[in-house]
């Protein structure tokens, strides 16, 4: 068991590990949709790479629905991927989420970091391709 402030370093070394071996500008929060996020996510029981849509009810269902009528062509660019309309943030606050996760690693286990990293980079890169094909339609005022 790791205290609160081992384990704040454990997670600083590892981002900064990160940005180091993969140095690279991803889109994030740089969508240009303010209620649509790209997220790197990694806990003491897995990783994952989301899509986030926040802000209000309607936006969160637009957007939502809006990925969900491309589900199969993001699935080329993103398999085994899961959707959830509602998902609830552990601070509490709801959103919608669609995410690829990877089980079995853990941000305190160094052994687990490198394959972390690489699926965070292939699984981020097909989302910012999908991206860069379909942005536009996100942009839209109409679907």
């Amino acid at each position: 068991m790791y205290s609160k402030e081992e384990s704040s370093k454990l997670r600083e070394e590892f981002w900064t590990s990160f940005g180091k071996s993969f140095p690279r500008k991803w889109i994030l929060y740089r969508t240009g949709v303010k209620e649509i996020l790209f997220k790197f996510y990694f806990d003491t029981k897995k990783a994952m790479v989301c899509i986030d849509i926040e802000g209000s009810l309607d936006s969160r269902e637009k957007y939502f629905n809006k990925m969900e009528s491309l589900r199969g062509i993001f699935s080329d660019f993103l398999p085994n991927n899961e959707y959830e309309k509602e998902f609830v943030l552990e601070n509490g606050k709801e959103i919608s989420r669609i995410w690829i996760e990877k089980k079995d690693v853990c941000i305190h286990n160094k052994a687990t970091w490198q394959e972390t990293m690489e699926f965070f980079v292939s699984n981020m890169s097909q989302i910012e391709l999908f991206w860069q094909e379909y942005e536009d339609l996100f942009k839209e005022d109409v679907f």
